[in-house]
């Protein structure tokens, strides 16, 4: 009895390797840009997060017709929004004189209308960050993330600019994204 035995010759499974092989090479760096648009996506949904709170919780200003708190001759804007007492920017001060701020931006936590800060400081950053954002990444101060690697995002104030800036800090990337607290803007800057 004869068996008619039937497979692959050596040179059809060298093809098909082959051919595998080309397709795997071709598809290979696309799958490795899936991490990086992955995290640019992320901070950009931070970042968008983040100036939606920022109008929502001037917007929250605007509807209780503008709440202020007094602290000596001074009287500075503040607002509870989502639960957390904020200090918000003011355009102009008791004496009527120019801020170079608009009126209604977070500008700290007021935690307990006894005190305004003068100035912002990293730690103030990463308050806002916090306490704005519902289910907030982990961010600390720059000092504080350098000794712990569990922190997603560092925040860094600049009082020239007065703005607070956000690093993402998985990956390494360098995407970060900018609050100008005298405007309100939100700005991402992608690496």
């Amino acid at each position: 009895m004869l068996k008619n035995q039937k497979g692959f010759s050596l040179v059809e499974l060298v093809i098909v390797i082959v051919v595998v092989g080309l397709l795997a090479v071709a598809a290979l760096p696309r799958f490795l840009d899936v991490t990086d648009e992955a995290k640019k996506s992320s901070i950009e949904g931070v970042a968008g997060g983040f100036a939606t709170a920022v109008l929502s919780a001037r917007a929250q200003w605007e509807a209780e017709a503008r709440p202020t708190a007094t602290i000596g001759v001074e009287t500075y804007n503040t607002v509870n929004y989502d639960g957390v007492d904020f200090w918000l920017t003011r355009s102009k001060d008791s004496n009527n004189v120019d801020t170079d701020f608009r009126d209604g931006y977070p500008w700290a936590i007021n935690e307990n209308s006894t005190s305004f800060p003068q100035s912002l400081t990293n730690e103030i950053c990463a308050e806002l960050m916090d306490n704005l954002l519902q289910n907030p990444p982990k961010v600390g101060d720059v000092d504080v993330v350098a000794n712990d690697s569990n922190y997603k995002y560092s925040a860094q104030a600049n009082t020239t600019d007065e703005t607070c800036t956000y690093v993402q800090l998985e990956g390494n990337t360098g995407h970060q994204f900018v609050y100008e607290v005298k405007t309100g803007r939100v700005t991402v800057t992608l690496q």
